[in-house]
Parts: structure tokens; sequence; C-alpha cells
């Protein structure tokens, strides 16, 4: 299934139908009287998120919804049929925008939720609402209040705990495939991962989801390479993973260069938790791994950890610091005994 993460649709409610100029004629019925129906309602257009949905492909193939327009009204005091609704169905994980791009709409955050996009047209009234005592024979009717029509963009940030960034070839589609069930594309060229991948990582029986997205190059803020139009993936993240690739010429250089375009793209990415780690030290002799350890833990400010994704080595320590960031951002159940335990 290709992936897409970004979608322009074209959405219109139905309008009401007309109410209807109707008048009761029935044999020895000396005083029939109005009875024309009103017209039915105009079918609206809801958006959902649904489970088993993680990409926006479907908007590709189909970009125009419109509602059913509500039935006429009829005689004997018949009620025009309401318009069928439309629903969109979509991940959990996307943003309704409007057409400008900027103003949100909605965030789809959970299965389930549904949002009303465009309200339909109220049916118009039969002459039957339109007698009084002094007018017994009315001869109008109101026409059905038309549909709204508006443009959206769908775009979709997945649902993760954890994020994994670095530069091409970091390892992080290795460090995934070596956690989780994921089989992200692993080669030994850079940029070989072209699309965001999700997996699901376990540690001392607790789960949560890491996200791999393609690496950045320096420049990515001004659209080079595949730019940062992925980073919005690991905006919902409670953590950041940083893998520096040790093997690297210049590891310390490399860190500054991912760091440089997350404070570029977001200062709320920029400040968000993260874990440093030195990824392929199974390929560095001792000395020199304990160097430019200690050199990246001086240009960080903080903890760097050690970590081999094809031998593994590590990795469970990288894993649980990860789940102790992404615990506490976890809401705690107030509802149950016992103190929380991360």
């Amino acid at each position: 299934m290709k992936f897409l993460d970004l979608a322009k649709v074209y959405i219109r409610s139905g309008g009401g139908g007309a109410g209807c100029v109707s008048f009761r004629r029935e044999k020895y019925i000396e005083f029939g009287g109005p009875d024309g129906g009103d017209g039915g309602k105009g079918g609206s257009v809801w958006i959902e998120a649904v489970e088993g949905l993680n990409t926006l492909i479907d908007f590709r193939y189909q970009q125009h919804f419109f509602a059913k327009t509500g039935q006429h009204g009829m005689g004997s005091q018949c009620t025009g049929k309401d318009g069928d609704d439309v629903v969109l169905k979509v991940p959990v994980g996307t943003e309704i925008l409007d057409e400008d791009q900027e103003t949100l709409i909605a965030d789809m955050t959970e299965v389930g939720q549904r949002v009303l996009l465009a309200k339909g047209g109220n049916g118009g009234w039969g002459n039957l609402h339109f007698k009084s005592s002094t007018n017994r024979a009315p001869q109008r009717a109101n026409p059905g209040q038309e549909g709204v029509e508006r443009t959206i963009w769908l775009r979709l940030k997945l649902i993760a705990d954890a994020g994994l960034l670095g530069l091409p070839n970091a390892g992080k589609s290795t460090f995934l495939a070596a956690t989780s069930n994921a089989r992200p594309k692993i080669a030994d060229y850079p940029f070989t991962t072209l699309v965001p991948n999700l997996g699901v990582v376990g540690i001392d029986g607790r789960e949560f989801v890491v996200a791999d997205i393609p690496g950045l190059i320096e420049g990515a803020s001004e659209g080079r390479g595949l730019g940062d139009q992925f980073l919005g993936h690991v905006e919902r993240c409670s953590v950041l993973l940083h893998l520096v690739d040790g093997t690297a010429e210049d590891p310390v250089e490399d860190w500054r260069t991912i760091i440089g375009e997350l404070e570029a793209y977001s200062e709320i990415l920029a400040q968000k938790p993260r874990v440093t780690v030195l990824n392929k030290i199974d390929a560095i002799d001792d000395e020199t791994l304990a160097e430019r350890k200690a050199e990246l833990e001086e240009a960080s400010g903080g903890r760097v950890m050690l970590m081999s994704g094809v031998s593994k080595k590590g990795v469970p320590d990288v894993l649980r610091a990860l789940w102790a960031e992404i615990a506490k951002d976890k809401p705690k159940p107030e509802d149950e005994g016992g103190a929380w335990q991360p």
C-alpha cells in the first residue's frame, strides 16, 4: 500500500427539499384546505477516525464527496425523504485543516471520533405550515435551504510513543527491525527509508509504538533531500530517539546537524525529551568508542547511550530509557487502587 499523508478534499452537503403547495380535494369534503408536506433535510458530511488505516491513499483516487439532496415535499402532508449522509473514514491521527492549510478544524486522535464538516440544509415548509385564521388557503411554500460547500485538507500525523531521528544510514530502520515485527527496507546506502514506518516494541512486559521517518540532512528545513515533510509524524511522540552513527567521520557534527534541523522546523519539537544513542558500536574499537562518546556527551550536555542495532548490544537499555520518558507522559489511572508504577 502506498503511503500518503496529505490530501485535498472537496465536500458539499445536500440541500433541503422544497416544500409543497397542495390542497386537499376529496369528494364530499366541503372544505379541504392545504395539505402540502415539508421537504426533506439534505445529507451532511461527516468525518470519522477508524481502525485499520495508516494512510490517506484512498483520497488520492477520490477527492469529491457530495451528500444527497433532500426529497421535495408532496401532497397529503407527505414529508420528503432526508438525503443520505456521507462519512469520510480516516486513520487515527488525522488533522482536518481549512483551505488555508493553517486553521485546524478537528484533530482525530481516538477511534470512533466523529466530526461534522458540513451540515445538510433544512427542508422547506409546505403550505400547510402557513395556514392561519386569516389565510385559510395559503399559496406559498418555502424552498429548501442550500447545502454547504467547502474545501478541506487532511494531514496525517502518525500516533506513536517514540520517534526515531538521525541522518540517512544512521541505523534507524535496523533498530526498528531488531526490536519489533516491522520489516522496513534496510540497505547500505542513504535514503533507504522513503516513507514512515511504525513498529510495536516490547520491553519488560510493556509495549509502545515507535515511528521511523526518513533521514534528515543539512538544509532539510529548506527543502533539501526529503526535507522536513515527515517530521510532523513525530510531533505527537513523547520522546525522540536520536541515533548517531558511531562509524561516521565526525559524530558530533552529525548530531549538531539534526539538532539544527529540529530547531529550524519547530521549537516545540526541539524541546521534546530526547535519548541520544551512539549506534554501530560493534564496528568501533574500544579506545575510539570511549573518545567519541565523551565528545558527544560534552556537545549534547547529557547522557549518551551505546548500542548496536545489528548485534542488539545495548538495545534493552535503550528501550528502558525510552519507556521511562514515555511513562512520564502517560495518564495515570485514578480509578485503580494502589500506586501507579511506571
